[in-house]
């Protein structure tokens, strides 16, 4: 190496199975990467396929055009222009490896399989790779480079081998999902592996959204005293340059530097971006909610239209008797300050068809919760049926706190094809709709200024299915429920634990049972943004028949 030695990141959004897509944004990246007179662009993990690619790179066909497509891509350096590090499947030797490859002049120049293959959370890579050897340094003009796929870079073992053979960099191409809070235990990790080997680290991030996952780029550089030297846009798709020279070692200049979003926009911001590549990647027109005049709704519609546009998305509400005043004035001011099409679809005489249908079934039994449900399954079928006829996803509007304790009603407000407050308890809920109202965030279609009235935030949460009803008629306070399910779910700490640290023991139990036997809604739920460490289906994956609960009391 002579000089100083350009490498672009290329922090991109894939998409899982768009193979000849995902190599074309690659391209395009390296277009990019050439202008600013890179020598390399380096791209992120199984680039070439998307990525998590789960079950989809057994399939002989798909890994075939993978293989296929970065062959091509590599005759393409041929042109003098930078080498391209990218990800994608190796099979060799009748083994299937999660592997980075070095396109350089014309042809694969190296291949490096990934060594640390993690089965935890939202991974089950051992379920679908063969682990590579511990990996040694790639030559690159004059370089040293010690790449690594993801993974690897978790743990001492790689960087101190390569540190060992020579390496003079670490470079990790990855696809680490978001989760609240994550960059900063990344960027402190990265530290000690820069510390540990004395070598400068890159971290090339994925961005985008795949199903309940969301990548959130912020790509950085550290120096080899473990300073941010660069780092790259959260959130948004991007291709940087960085300049290295001699020095003591390997020097990379110091670059831009994208400031960190705060809790609540990167949770914002998180759940746009999943939604948005979720309804695109999929190829919907638009989404349809039913929009309630309660705060759960209101957020679902702002996030909708913060990440699709207000000409995407249409609310409709759907009254009942029980309906306040309010509920339809809030609803309608929603709908107004988002500027999205309103539609009103009053159900009282679907109701009054099912109890009449029903009347001769039901004779001699008391109105219940039977009932109440009807309500909600009147309005998923007008929903459904929407969706059907324009094409359009619905979005439900449930939140975490809802799906934990299965206050929730199978084929009625679970109806939908997404969930973006899946993930979120209700007290964050309120966070992010006072959030909201006082921020605007550029990069996103939604208005200025207030996107829901106040009272939508202020009045008691209540699903309206009765006279007079709230939510807590039949749930603990939210602060208080949110609290003992963080420790339940995210801790998976025991009920003892949660009486240890002050609560009440007869509402730890009782939310305990309703966790457990909501199992089942939730294996029915549709699939929403992952925001937490313990998201439901991803992370927490419990049996529906589960009779430990009986040992509890």
């Amino acid at each position: 190496m002579t000089g100083a030695l350009t490498v672009s990141i290329a922090q991109i959004d894939p998409e899982v199975g768009a193979v000849e897509r995902n190599i074309e944004t690659i391209r395009h990246a390296r277009a990019e990467a050439a202008a600013q007179g890179a020598d390399l662009v380096v791209t992120t993990e199984f680039s070439a396929g998307g990525y998590p690619v789960e079950d989809l790179v057994r399939k002989p066909a798909f890994a075939e055009a993978c293989e296929a497509a970065i062959v091509g891509l590599a005759a393409e350096t041929a042109d003098g222009g930078p080498a391209v590090l990218l990800g994608g499947p190796w099979r060799n030797d009748g083994k299937l490896h999660n592997t980075a490859f070095l396109l350089d002049g014309g042809a694969i120049a190296a291949r490096v399989p990934k060594h640390e293959l993690p089965n935890y959370g939202v991974f089950d890579e051992k379920r679908v790779f063969d682990p590579g050897p511990v990996p040694a340094p790639v030559e690159f003009r004059g370089a040293r480079l010690g790449v690594m796929v993801c993974e690897d870079w978790w743990f001492p073992k790689v960087p101190a081998a390569l540190a060992a053979q020579g390496a003079e960099v670490l470079l990790s191409i990855n696809g680490s999902p978001f989760e609240a809070g994550t960059q900063g235990k990344r960027v402190a990790l990265a530290r000690e592996r820069v510390r540990e080997t004395g070598l400068p680290f890159v971290f090339a991030a994925q961005v985008g959204g795949q199903d309940e996952l969301v990548f959130e780029g912020a790509s950085f550089v550290l120096d080899a005293a473990g300073g941010l030297a660069a780092q790259l846009p959260f959130f948004e798709a991007s291709v940087r340059r960085t300049v290295w020279r001699r020095g003591n070692g390997l020097v990379c200049e110091p670059g831009e530097i994208a400031p960190e979003p705060g809790r609540l926009e990167a949770i914002w911001r998180a759940m746009a971006l999943g939604l948005a590549d979720y309804v695109n990647k999929n190829r919907f027109p638009g989404v349809i909610l039913g929009l309630s005049g309660g705060i759960d709704s209101a957020i679902s519609a702002a996030v909708a239209v913060d990440a699709l546009g207000a000409e995407r998305v249409r609310a409709v509400m759907m009254p009942s008797l029980f309906t306040s005043r309010e509920s339809l004035e809030d609803a309608a001011e929603c709908a107004r300050l988002l500027g999205i099409r309103y539609d009103i679809v009053p159900i009282g005489g679907a109701m009054e068809a099912f109890s009449t249908a029903l009347a001769p079934l039901f004779a001699g039994r008391q109105a219940d919760i039977t009932e109440e449900n009807l309500q909600s399954r009147s309005r998923g079928l007008i929903l459904m049926a929407m969706s059907n006829k324009f094409g359009s996803m619905l979005l439900t509007t449930g939140n975490k706190s809802e799906m934990s304790v299965g206050y929730a009603t199978l084929y009625g407000d679970m109806c939908g094809g997404y969930s973006v407050l899946k993930d979120i308890y209700k007290t964050t809920v309120f966070e992010l709709a006072r959030w909201r109202n006082a921020h605007w965030l550029r990069g996103l279609a939604g208005p200025r200024g207030m996107v829901m009235p106040e009272r939508v935030i202020t009045k008691p949460p209540s699903a309206e299915l009765k006279p007079g009803q709230t939510d807590q008629d039949t749930l603990p306070p939210y602060e208080i429920l949110d609290a003992i399910l963080e420790g339940l779910v995210e801790g998976e700490e025991s009920v003892d634990a949660m009486v240890a640290k002050g609560f009440d023991r007869p509402t730890v139990l009782r939310v305990w049972r309703m966790l457990d036997r909501a199992e089942y809604k939730r294996r029915q739920a549709p699939p929403g943004v992952k925001i937490g460490i313990r998201a439901f289906g991803r992370d927490r994956r419990y049996p529906i028949t589960n009779g430990f609960t009986a040992l509890v009391s």
